[in-house]
C-alpha cells in the first residue's frame, strides 16, 4: 500500500505530459480548394458550405478590399489586390485550386489578368472565376439560347452580354436589378430574385439562366426553379463551386443543387 501511494504521488508532482503523435491528411484529403473573397460580399461563404460540405474537401477564403459601389472604375481597382488576397491562403501548403470571387471584376479585368494575378502567388494552380465556371458550366449543359440576370448598372450588363458572346455564349435575353450597392444587393429577396428568373425564363428562346453575382442568394433554390421551369439555372457561387470541385477532380453528384451538379 505504501508503494502504490508513493508511485501516485510521484505521478501527480509532474502534471505535464508530452505524447508523441502520427499524422493523417487532413480535413482537405480530397482537396483543397481557396477562395479569394471580395470585403463587401455578404454570401459566398454561407452558400458554399453547403454545396462543398463533402468528407475530405475544405475550401479556404481569404478576403480583398474593394468598394461596396458596383462600378466599371471600382471593379478596375481589383487588380493589384488579387495577389495578396491569394498570398493569405495555407501559405506554404498544398492547394488544388484557387477560386477569385467576383464575377463583374472578372469580366472587366478579364479571365486571363485574373488567372495571371493568382500565378503571382500559386504558379501552378488551377484556377477559376464565376464568369469562368458560368461558360464552361453552360457548355457542359449544351445551353444554347442563355438568359441574363444581374443586380448590375446597364453599361455592366451589356459588356457582360458582349463578353459571353464573344466566347460562345449566345445571350438572347438580359434583365438586371440596376443597383450599385453590394451590399444591399446581398439582401434582394428570394420572391424578387423568383419573379425575375421565372419572367425571363419564360422566353421560348432560353434554355439555360444564369444569374450573375456572388452577392445574390439562390444557390438552394436552383433545384426547384429547375423542377418548375425544366430548364437548367445557374448563379455565380453555384457555378463556381461546381467548377471549382470539378477543376480538383472531385466529381460528386450533387442532385440536389440542380442539373450542373450532376454533370
Amino acid at each position: 500500500m505504501s508503494e502504490l501511494l508513493s508511485n501516485c504521488v510521484e505521478r501527480s508532482a509532474s502534471p505535464y505530459a508530452r505524447f508523441s503523435f502520427s499524422l493523417d491528411d487532413g480535413i482537405a484529403r480530397r482537396a483543397a480548394i481557396g477562395l479569394v473573397v471580395l470585403a463587401t460580399d455578404h454570401t459566398i461563404e454561407y452558400e458554399w458550405r453547403r454545396m462543398l460540405a463533402l468528407e475530405g474537401v475544405a475550401f479556404y477564403e481569404s478576403r480583398v478590399a474593394n468598394s461596396a459601389e458596383i462600378t466599371a472604375a471600382t471593379l478596375e481597382q481589383m487588380d493589384g489586390r488579387i495577389r495578396a488576397g491569394v498570398e493569405l491562403i495555407r501559405p506554404g501548403e498544398h492547394l488544388d485550386v484557387v477560386a477569385f470571387g467576383c464575377t463583374s471584376a472578372s469580366m472587366v479585368l478579364g479571365e486571363e489578368r485574373v488567372f495571371e494575378r493568382i500565378h503571382e502567388a500559386r504558379p501552378d494552380v488551377a484556377c477559376t472565376t464565376p464568369i469562368t465556371a458560368a461558360r464552361v458550366a453552360l457548355g457542359a449543359l449544351g445551353a444554347r439560347g442563355v438568359a441574363l440576370l444581374t443586380p448590375y448598372e446597364r453599361p455592366i450588363n451589356e459588356a457582360m452580354a458582349r463578353y459571353l458572346q464573344d466566347r460562345n455564349v449566345d445571350v438572347v435575353r438580359i434583365g438586371s436589378f440596376e443597383h450599385r450597392d453590394d451590399n444591399e444587393v446581398a439582401r434582394i429577396d428570394r420572391a424578387s430574385i423568383e419573379h425575375a428568373v421565372f419572367e425571363l425564363a419564360s422566353d421560348p428562346a432560353v434554355d439555360a439562366m444564369f444569374v450573375s453575382c456572388t452577392s445574390l442568394r439562390l444557390a438552394d433554390a436552383i433545384a426547384g426553379f429547375e423542377a418548375r421551369l425544366d430548364k437548367p439555372v445557374l448563379s455565380s457561387n453555384h457555378a463556381l463551386a461546381w467548377h471549382a470541385l470539378r477543376l480538383a477532380g472531385v466529381t460528386d453528384a450533387l442532385p440536389q443543387f440542380g442539373r450542373l451538379f450532376t454533370v
